[in-house]
């Protein structure tokens, strides 16, 4: 049976590091063997360490690796990495929750020697009766519908141990290690039955400040690593949109703020680091998306 490490990057994650770690240890796993959870905590200051300190006592396989300074998530993911001897890894946001048996269904497809790195199905948990909890489904529903065509993968992501590092200044992990799995000659898959639960960002202010983060970091991995993720497509997007089109007049003036708010990421994305030159690998934390409910 292979053997399984799931890393956890946190940066003062203390409202849902507990709620993770133990619905971690409570997933059903058949075909792997859960080996380790490590957690790196870096620069945290609000007693996440502690609560992983607990939950380690108490199981073996829980491990903290504590870090003085915070140096940005692909820096700590390479803390991670190397510290692991698994033979599959799973990365997994500090600010998520996975439902039942989602490990099981993300690593499954990894027993084909073909495929090298899969990817869950996040699902927000912000109600779709105000804005911005449409706005939150409205992008995550997007992400599925292109990963069913053309995988996207991130949030929860599993693959083979044959990365040794990322780049340290990438904002996108999940999509650099995408880069180096098809550099490898392996390909990646999307897995819509591992179902992880988020939160979208409840601030416009967030929303941008996330999203122009992530456009940035994707046009640094197109120019470093000659490597664009799906959703890089705007006219893709802009098709899927109206494909998806609802009657409500309500849901269609919310669709087109929604798309305007997008366009508008993009841009300032594109404004930071094409004009601005950052790249902005130790981002600014949108507060708004930490606080998950059991």
């Amino acid at each position: 049976m292979q053997t399984l490490s799931i890393g956890i990057c946190a940066y003062n994650e203390r409202e849902n590091i507990g709620q993770l770690i133990r619905e971690l240890l409570k997933q059903r796993m058949e075909i792997v063997l859960l080996k380790q959870i490590i957690v790196v905590a870096s620069g945290c200051t609000d007693g996440t360490e502690d609560i992983v300190k607990e939950f380690a006592k108490g199981d073996k396989r829980v491990m903290l690796i504590k870090e003085s300074e915070r140096g940005g998530k692909s820096r700590a993911v390479n803390t991670f990495l190397k510290k692991t001897q698994a033979d599959i890894i799973v990365l997994i946001s500090a600010d998520t929750l996975p439902q039942k048996n989602a490990i099981e269904e993300l690593v499954k497809p990894l027993l084909n020697k073909k495929i090298g790195m899969t990817g869950g199905h996040p699902v927000p948990i912000n109600s779709r009766n105000t804005f911005m909890g449409f706005l939150a489904h409205f992008m995550w529903d997007l992400h599925h519908e292109i990963a069913l065509k053309e995988p996207k993968l991130g949030e929860m992501v599993a693959f083979k141990n044959i990365v040794r590092k990322i780049p340290s200044n990438s904002a996108v992990d999940e999509a650099s290690i995408e880069a180096i799995i098809r550099t490898s000659g392996l390909s990646i898959e999307y897995c819509p039955k591992a179902l992880v639960n988020n939160k979208g960002p409840e601030t416009l202010s967030d929303f941008l400040k996330q999203r122009r983060r992530i456009y940035a970091g994707h046009l640094w991995l197109k120019e470093t690593s000659h490597y664009s993720v799906s959703t890089m497509s705007g006219l893709k997007i802009l098709g899927l949109v109206l494909e998806n089109l609802k009657n409500s007049p309500c849901e269609l003036f919310y669709t087109i703020i929604a798309v305007n708010l997008e366009m508008l990421s993009r841009f300032l994305g594109f404004w930071d680091y094409k004009v601005l030159k950052t790249n902005p690998a130790k981002w600014e934390i949108a507060s708004s998306t930490k606080h998950l409910t059991p």
